[in-house]
């Protein structure tokens, strides 16, 4: 019976399943900026576990059962394989594993064009707020081609990371004209993306601003972008916790880490963006929010291990 819950526990695994490896990369990101490194490593390491274990599923959904990895393909939900990596990789860089960060960007870079084109060739109107993966993940990889760029000194990298924030901001007009905002009120977590697409870009537009290689008239366009941005994704966080207490959804969902993974975003982009932008008031700001996100993962936590001992079957 065990080797079956355990064996049914693995084939269900979807991939929404890839927020949470989201949400506890950015957590540890930010609890890094802030200067709490053991906790930071806490994160990073539940992060990197977790990865491994939807890292094998991929591959075993690839190789073993190609129906199902082409159906799921199609969903904005399997660009969370895309933005997890590059997460990881971001955090890793930031610990000086560089041959690690750069294998993992290679890893997404791969991933991402395939996963990409199928997902938008299914997509339709009033889409979930997982239609802004499109967006996360192609930001993704301008933070991490960003950071690595600042760690190595390859200015190839910073400029491919201004390619794919460009390319990020067009994708999320588009997400945003066919997302079905009535997910405002109803949506069961993967809405909060709206707002994390917003402020993972706030994030890569905060480390291309901090780079050498933009300056004049292109470092004050980032610089605006980045505040707009943030400006926005904190709009956005605004009216989705006010819509949260309105309507509250305590049930857990595996669409909730989707929900985590923006609140710790909007912090640490508040965290990275105060020096760069010299607005330093966006420090303690980000501060309050990283532990309010640290809070959600824990909360996220206790109801997936509360909802598995009374569906073992579950995630």
């Amino acid at each position: 019976m065990r080797v079956s819950v355990r064996a049914r526990w693995w084939a269900e695994l979807p991939p929404a399943a890839g927020a949470a490896v989201m949400a506890a990369g950015i957590i540890s990101t930010g609890l890094h900026v802030l200067g709490r490194e053991l906790p930071s490593l806490v994160a990073l390491i539940v992060c990197a576990a977790l990865w491994l274990v939807l890292a094998a599923d991929f591959t075993v959904r690839l190789f073993g059962d190609p129906r199902r990895f082409r159906a799921e393909a199609d969903t904005p939900a399997a660009l969370t394989a895309v933005a997890a990596t590059t997460v990881l990789g971001a955090r890793l860089s930031l610990l000086g594993w560089q041959p690690l960060a750069l294998g993992l960007l290679a890893l997404a870079a791969a991933l991402w064009p395939g996963l990409l084109i199928a997902v938008l060739r299914h997509w339709g109107r009033r889409m979930p707020g997982a239609a802004f993966l499109v967006c996360v993940a192609t930001q993704g990889l301008a933070v991490l081609a960003g950071t690595l760029a600042a760690a190595t000194g390859r200015d190839w990298l910073g400029r491919a990371a201004l390619a794919a924030f460009c390319l990020g901001l067009l994708l999320y007009a588009e997400a945003l004209v066919r997302f079905d905002f009535r997910e405002v009120v109803s949506g069961a977590g993967d809405h909060w993306v709206a707002g994390g697409a917003l402020s993972i870009t706030a994030l890569a537009a905060s480390g291309l601003t901090a780079s050498h290689l933009w300056t004049g008239w292109a470092h004050t366009a980032l610089r605006a972008v980045a505040l707009a941005t943030l400006g926005l994704s904190l709009a956005w966080y605004a009216v989705l916790l006010a819509a949260e207490a309105l309507r509250p959804r305590p049930r857990y969902d595996v669409r909730r880490w989707a929900s985590v993974f923006p609140l710790g975003m909007t912090a640490t982009a508040c965290l990275s963006a105060a020096g760069p932008t010299g607005v330093e008031w966006l420090r303690p700001l980000g501060t309050v929010l990283l532990w309010i996100a640290v809070g959600a993962w824990l909360l996220t936590f206790a109801k997936l291990v509360a909802t598995r001992r009374l569906a073992p079957g579950g995630w």
